[in-house]
């Protein structure tokens, strides 16, 4: 999966991709996801963004933000450093 496949209410997202944004080895997405490690949140656009997905993630101190359109296509991603243990 080289973009996020999104079915209904459900979103996938490849861990190659939340990988990549936190700067660690795939294999570990899914073990700290259950762990609580990483976390995340899915926000869908309004307005002058109807169509349009937030889905951020949370690791430690990061955030790693994707930004797609309805058919899963990304359109921005980012990752930031904060100052704090983000939730």
């Amino acid at each position: 999966m080289s973009r996020v496949e999104m079915v209904e209410c459900d979103v996938s997202v490849d861990a190659a991709i939340i990988a990549a944004g936190f700067a660690i080895d795939a294999r570990l997405v899914r073990d700290l996801m259950r762990k609580g490690l990483i976390t995340s949140l899915c926000e869908r656009g309004l307005d002058g963004e109807a169509g349009q997905y937030r889905l951020t993630f949370f690791h430690g101190k990061q955030r790693f933000r994707l930004v797609t359109d309805a058919a899963g296509n990304i359109l921005e991603r980012s990752t930031i450093d904060c100052d704090h243990e983000v939730p």
